[in-house]
């Protein structure tokens, strides 16, 4: 049966032999006709759409035709690709990262898995496995561990998985120390690693052996003090927490004082309500996730509301449910638009604000 399969799959494919593949950032249906940019003229442009991250639809032959439907019908020959997690796409994506090769990791609650988009390689990977025996469940913030592997934070397993950069089970960090681990981000400067833990209402700090030294914060409305924090976001001696039931962003130093706050709840767009990720371009641009009200926020590295992004819909520019944010070198930013299971990337054409 199974040289039967081979020789059937062979045919489709083209006699095994596999045409060059690569990785776009659009489909051909969900391409938008015209650019979009932001803010629009007259004022100069900051930020374009880039295009979206699905899954297999980003991989196509060089020739043009995407690899795709080849791909889902192997599957359909071999008696798999029943149901939707079978389908080798996003489906509920939460935070991610580009790591130093240029990899796009996405952690995503729904698929149970990091899911690595690698653009290089044009391939698309699934890690399911977060430990030996036991797989990922509600996988969210992840980081670079500073020796060649990732560190993810999964809310429902209750402590961060080390994985190798072939994203094998690597070990554990915070076994009976954290309760429900979220954002995660690492400081290149110590190498500290901090963890959101939304059900302590606090921040956990590891050291590089994955020792907690101290905890910042703790439940309250005060200034330092958090409601469900979230995600996070490290940048030089600067923590960015969003604190998403106090509906603000708070930016701490890494020994955990209060340095500002950001947002304030609120009916209008540029409010937070329910703030989610945060993270800061090269220019030192603030960008804050308000997954209420389907927007991406931008502030001035002193607060100020520069440009709401977005609206609720599915089209290019709309946001459904919005969750994390991550940028690259600074010139691309992503945010995972949770409900429409994609990633959005835009690209930073820098020139101040």
């Amino acid at each position: 049966m199974k040289r039967v399969v081979a020789a059937i799959a062979c045919a489709m494919l083209g006699a095994c032999t596999a045409a060059p593949v690569e990785m776009v950032y659009f489909s051909e249906n969900r391409a938008p006709e015209t650019q979009l940019v932001w803010p629009g003229p007259p004022e100069p442009p900051r930020l374009a759409y880039a295009g979206e991250l699905i899954g297999e639809e980003n991989f196509r032959a060089v020739n043009g035709e995407r690899d795709g439907a080849a791909l889902r019908m192997l599957r359909w020959i071999a008696g798999i690709g029943r149901g939707d997690k079978d389908v080798r796409e996003l489906i509920r994506p939460q935070s991610g990262m580009v790591d130093e090769s240029g990899r796009i990791l996405v952690t995503d609650a729904g698929r149970e898995a990091v899911v690595v988009f690698d653009e290089t390689a044009a391939t698309l990977s699934f890690w399911q496995e977060a430990e030996r025996g036991r797989n990922f469940s509600s996988p969210v913030g992840i980081s670079a561990d500073g020796t060649g592997g990732y560190l993810v934070a999964d809310a429902d397993v209750g402590y961060l998985l080390r994985l190798t950069r072939d994203g094998k089970p690597a070990g554990t960090i915070g076994k009976g120390a954290l309760e429900r681990p979220t954002g995660l981000c690492r400081s290149e400067a110590s190498g500290e690693i901090f963890v959101a833990d939304s059900a302590a209402h606090d921040i956990k700090v590891f050291d590089t052996t994955g020792r907690l030294i101290r905890s910042i914060g703790g439940r309250g409305v005060d200034v330092g003090r958090f409601n469900g924090p979230t995600h996070l976001s490290c940048n030089g001696d600067a923590l960015y927490v969003t604190d998403t039931l106090n509906a603000r962003v708070q930016v701490l130093t890494l020994a955990g004082e209060p340095m500002a706050s950001i947002g304030q709840r609120g009916l209008f767009v540029g409010n937070l309500v329910r703030p989610k990720g945060v993270v800061t371009d090269r220019d030192g641009h603030i960008y804050i996730i308000e997954s209420y009200y389907d927007h991406l926020l931008v502030f001035s590295n002193i607060g100020e509301l520069l440009l709401p992004i977005g609206g609720t819909g599915s089209g290019a520019g709309q946001f459904f449910l919005p969750a994390g944010a991550w940028t690259d070198d600074g010139s691309r930013l992503f945010v995972a638009d949770m409900f429409n299971g994609r990633v959005v990337v835009l690209d930073y054409l820098g020139g101040g604000s």
